[in-house]
């Protein structure tokens, strides 16, 4: 197959490419991507993303990786991203906000402001405008994205789509989720069989990773996502990477 021009991507192709694709294993659609864009890149913070960058790896392929510092993330991922970047040799590109932004927010409200308003704000200026940023570089970006993540805002995600949130009107980019079928437990047999390095707060009861004031360790039978922005309910728990969820879920 030729390599597809992110532009000339129609609704339909979307389609039959998320049917073609719906049972095929998540190597098959990260090599697919990989194949046909040369622009692209990995998404990278958490445990899903580094079973996406060992598979990568193990492709062959060319390819490229990502991260958003907030500048409040765990020591301990810090860690994880250095420990990821000299494991596998990649340059990791790490993005940050815009220091004028972060110190207008400061001053004006503090550092947890999003305690009393929601961590929409916060979020918007930490990690989408550097996001944005980033993916208006590229014509596709990958993601470890799982249905079963939040079944409030995640359980509708395609395995590969038009990123509407990020597109602009002379731009299509295409967002692939090649672990949107995977469980939990899918990525964790991954990441044992091949014996592959994680973020050692998961050893700690933490299972959804963000940022330090956002993130807490779960209790046994707690959902992951139930330690991220838990004073918030559970529809709003979106840092904005993944807006476009919001729009299909209130469409569906």
């Amino acid at each position: 197959m030729t390599k597809l021009e992110a532009s000339c991507i129609t609704d339909l192709d979307i389609a039959k490419l998320e049917l073609e694709y719906q049972t095929k294993n998540p190597q098959d659609i990260l090599k697919f991507a990989l194949e046909q864009f040369d622009n692209i890149a990995i998404s990278f913070s958490g445990a899903e993303d580094i079973v996406l960058i060992d598979m990568a790896y193990r492709i062959g392929k060319k390819f490229q990786v990502f991260s958003i510092d907030t500048g409040r993330l765990h020591p301990q991922t810090y860690q994880f991203l250095d420990r990821v970047r000299k494991q596998y040799g990649i340059k990791l590109d790490v993005v940050f906000p815009e220091p004028t932004e972060v110190e207008l927010l400061v001053r004006e409200k503090g550092l947890f402001s999003f305690y009393e308003d929601g961590h929409k704000e916060c979020c918007g200026v930490r990690k989408v405008s550097p996001l944005r940023r980033k993916l208006s570089t590229l014509n596709a970006w990958i993601t470890g994205q799982r249905h079963d993540q939040n079944p409030a805002t995640r359980i509708n995600v395609p395995l590969i789509q038009v990123d509407t949130a990020f597109s602009t009107s002379d731009r299509t980019l295409i967002k692939f989720n090649p672990l949107a079928n995977w469980s939990s437990a899918q990525v964790w047999h991954y990441i044992e069989a091949n014996d592959i390095p994680y973020n050692q707060l998961h050893a700690k009861g933490f299972m959804s990773i963000g940022c330090e004031p956002c993130t807490r360790a779960i209790l046994p039978n707690q959902h992951e996502r139930q330690g991220r922005w838990w004073w918030e309910e559970a529809v709003e728990k979106e840092c904005g990477f993944h807006e476009i969820n919001l729009s299909q879920n209130s469409s569906n």
